[in-house]
């Protein structure tokens, strides 16, 4: 026979320090993953959320969909009437709002 067969050699046993220097490496990858992705994806979408909640009428708002109008009604189950023409009214959802354009000041109290 011209080929002669291979044996493995036993790997020498690091102990505490080769288990965690292979390890190292995922946790570097996951910690460069939450600092660049996860984190400002929460950061936004907490400002969005914010953003929502303190949507009141006559703000200037852009839809998801491209659609510019101003609140005229909001209730309290997550619907928005907005007036995209002058008597013309869409409803949609607080979370379908992409953008407040202009804010209103809000009302004195008399």
């Amino acid at each position: 026979m011209l080929i002669t067969p291979a044996f493995a050699q036993a790997a020498a046993s690091g102990g505490a320090f080769g288990a965690l220097s292979s390890f190292m490496p995922l946790v570097l990858i996951f910690g460069i993953m939450y600092f660049l992705l996860i984190r400002p994806q929460q950061k936004k979408a907490k400002e969005h959320k914010a953003m929502v909640e303190a949507l009141r009428r006559g703000d200037q708002v852009l839809t998801q969909g491209g659609i510019l109008g101003k609140v005229s009604k909001v209730n309290d189950d997550g619907v928005l009437e907005v007036e995209i023409a002058d008597g013309v009214k869409v409803r949609v959802m607080r979370s379908s709002i992409a953008q407040v354009m202009s804010k209103t000041e809000p009302a004195t109290a008399a």
